[in-house]
Order: C-alpha cells, then structure tokens, then sequence
C-alpha cells in the first residue's frame, strides 16, 4: 500500500461536527478500501487567498492515509460529489510525518506568549533613537531655495 497526505476544504458554512462527520465518512471509504487513516488533524477555519466558490473561508483538515489507489480514488470521487466539499489534495509521500504538522506547530508556536517586551529600541514613543532629529524644512517660497 501507498503513503498519502490529503487535506480537504469545506464550506465555512458547515460546522465543526458536520466537518468531524465528513472526515469519519472518509475514513470508512478508505478502511472498506483495504486501508487505514494514520492520523487526522483538523485545523479550523481559516481565510483563503481567494473565493473558491463564493466561499471566503473554509474548515481545513488534514488525513494521512495508508491505502491501495483504488480506495484514494474513491473518496475523492465522494468528495466531487459532496457540495459542502470546496476543494481537496491528495499527494504520495515517502514516509509519514511523526507528530503534528506544520500547521500545527506554528499554531502552538503562535499561542506561546513567551515573547516579552516588544518596544525594542524604538522606545515607549515610537521614535527610532538610532538617527538624529530632523531638521525644520525651509519654506518652499524664497529662504535658502537656491
């Protein structure tokens, strides 16, 4: 059997139990396929780069799966026929990650608090201190123009 990593969109209109319903859905295509659903992750909703069918955002979850070919084309080919399903990838890995995935990580990464004063050297005004004080403009009308 193969190594695959799919990530699928639905609507943003759905909530997370339908999403939660959908991926378990998947799932028992591809264990009646012969195969196994490693890991599955949900990554909430986030915003997309640009409409996907008049949709602005979209719930993201990722499934690594380990199944023959045949059990991958027909979840997909659920998932064409699904209209809550926006837009999905499937794509053949090597071998699957251990832990959590990028998104993940930088999720965890971004709710750490750990980054302490953030004035730097600008100081509490906004004011860069690391260049001279700007001097008056001369009036555009005569004094020191040529």
């Amino acid at each position: 059997m193969a190594l695959y990593e799919h990530v699928y969109l639905a609507r943003q209109d759905v909530t997370p139990q339908q999403v939660e319903a959908f991926t378990e859905q998947f799932k028992g295509i591809i264990t009646a396929g012969g195969g196994n659903v490693a890991k599955i992750e949900y990554w909430g909703v986030k915003s997309l780069t640009y409409r996907i069918k008049k949709n602005r955002k979209a719930h993201f979850t990722l499934l690594n799966i380990d199944a023959p070919p045949a059990a991958i084309t027909e979840m997909e080919r659920q998932m064409g026929i699904n209209e809550d399903i926006l837009r999905f990838m499937t794509i053949k890995v090597e071998e699957m990650e251990e832990g959590p995935s990028a998104m993940m990580r930088k999720r965890d990464d971004s709710d750490r608090d750990d980054r302490g004063d953030r004035r730097g050297p600008r100081g509490d005004r906004g004011d860069r201190g690391d260049r001279p004080p700007r001097r008056p403009r001369d009036d555009a009308a005569g004094e020191g123009a040529f």
